[in-house]
């Protein structure tokens, strides 16, 4: 029981970077925690209590839609996981292998500082570049395209922005060890969880040294007063010194300047993408085009580089939100389905050593075909029960032909067949009362 209640102590304290020198130095990169991994518990915990005290203090409490594409650009976010061994990190200690200049103990209560605003420096530049760069904004604004704001918002993550930002922390690896840069990294990450909501107004003091739920709600502003501000992760004293300091004053309006109209959590992903390269196809002259890619989200010929502050519309409450929804029922169906999948997911990532390759792919591929069939019911969409027939369809396929190798998870493959078998029926049947099969074959 004791122990139990220091390791949810920790487990805790980790997500406000509450954790000693002492506990939290390692020699090698081996022995660091995954402090991320390890924090999904608290994750679900803070969620959880976040919404009984939005209800008692009268605010909106999270939508069953917006926190479904919170969680799936979480998920898609960790994919590369699957993929690839840590090669950010793997970069991190070749760099340092060769070129350090420094050589700090790994064990000195200095370095675990120097590694705190280290890594927090490196963030400043990493987020600041993810705002003012196209390229980079084209990743980061994954996590800014939710019209609400709470602990879900910060499960909202890219999949795309982490293949260009470990390029700017390369330059702690002069002198800050590999072991203490994955500490803090982690570190920085998990602290900034509790800053996303609306159920803390202050913290007094303190609001002039660390960056805080008030702080960085403005970030997540799309009024203009909020545009390009508030650019630290755990401290606000980056942003003081480089002039990107802003308090938050009337009542700040959440997500894109040009919100989205669809959670599809693949679009989510990837349509600024498709926008930039559309828009550096109509751009003429080279230094336009890469003007395009390089410079702010806001800049065209004859700007400066983020654009005119007088082009972001002004926005005032009330504001309509996208909100296509569908009946609870159905949202508890998506929800219980997705569960599975973060489940199966969570299996797949502690044996993907003993998996093959060609299984690994085609779960991913299948996880992300499910997330964008649940995004289309969202969305209402007239294919979204055909897409959901096929994929159970699929499972049920999968399933089949695997069991001689599921050996002693038999049983839940049973089980989960028959669930699949359920589901496939239900939407069968809304097929047929909304007549789509004789729509679709019409079509082909």
């Amino acid at each position: 029981m004791e122990d139990g209640l220091k390791i949810a102590s920790a487990s805790l304290r980790r997500m406000f970077y509450l954790l000693t020198p002492n506990e939290s130095s390692f020699k090698d990169v081996k022995e660091v925690p995954r402090y991320v991994d390890e924090a999904l518990p608290a994750f679900i915990v803070l969620a959880l209590i976040e919404i009984p005290i939005l209800y008692l203090q009268g605010r909106p409490l999270p939508r069953f839609n917006d926190t479904f594409s919170s969680l799936a650009a979480g998920v898609v976010s960790q994919f590369h996981n699957l993929l690839f061994r840590g090669v950010e990190i793997a970069t991190y200690i070749w760099v340092y292998d060769r070129w350090n200049i420094v050589s700090l103990p790994w064990d000195s209560p200095w370095t675990w500082l120097f590694g705190l605003i280290g890594v927090e420096f490196g963030y400043y530049w990493v987020h600041r570049t993810g705002h003012e760069m196209n390229i980079m904004w084209a990743g980061h604004q994954t996590h800014h395209s939710s019209e609400d704001y709470n602990l879900g918002t910060a499960l909202r993550q890219s999949a795309v922005h982490r293949y260009f930002n470990w390029v700017i922390y390369l330059p702690l690896a002069l002198i800050m060890p590999p072991s203490v840069f994955l500490v803090h990294i982690q570190l920085n990450l998990l602290y900034q969880f509790w800053i996303h909501t609306e159920t803390v107004r202050s913290v007094g003091p303190l609001e002039w040294i660390l960056n805080t739920p008030s702080h960085h709600r403005v970030h997540h502003g799309r009024n203009p007063y909020c545009i390009d501000k508030n650019y630290g992760g755990v401290l606000i004293i980056f942003d003081r010194l480089f002039g990107t300091f802003q308090a938050e004053e009337e009542k700040v309006i959440y997500g894109l300047v040009h919100p989205l109209q669809s959670w599809d959590p693949i679009n989510a992903q990837i349509c600024h993408l498709k926008y930039m390269f559309k828009k550096v196809q109509e751009e003429k002259g080279f230094s336009n085009k890469m003007g395009v890619i390089f410079k702010g989200p806001g800049w065209s010929p004859g700007k400066p580089w983020t654009g005119l502050i007088e082009d972001i519309p002004e926005v005032k409450e009330p504001v309509e939100k996208y909100d296509s929804d569908v009946p609870l029922k159905t949202s508890l169906y998506i929800f219980l389905h997705f569960f599975i999948l973060i489940v199966a997911s969570g299996v797949l990532t502690k044996f993907k050593e003993g998996m093959s390759p060609v299984w690994t792919i085609s779960f991913i591929l299948f996880m992300l075909f499910s997330l964008t069939s649940f995004g289309a019911i969202y969305d209402n969409k007239s294919y979204g029960p055909l897409m959901e027939l096929f994929r159970c369809g699929v499972f049920l396929v999968v399933a089949k032909f695997s069991t001689p190798m599921m050996g002693s998870m038999v049983t839940v493959g049973s089980v989960l067949s028959w669930f699949y078998v359920a589901s496939a029926c239900l939407w069968l049947y809304e097929c047929v009362r909304h007549n789509l099969l004789v729509k679709k074959v019409k079509t082909l």
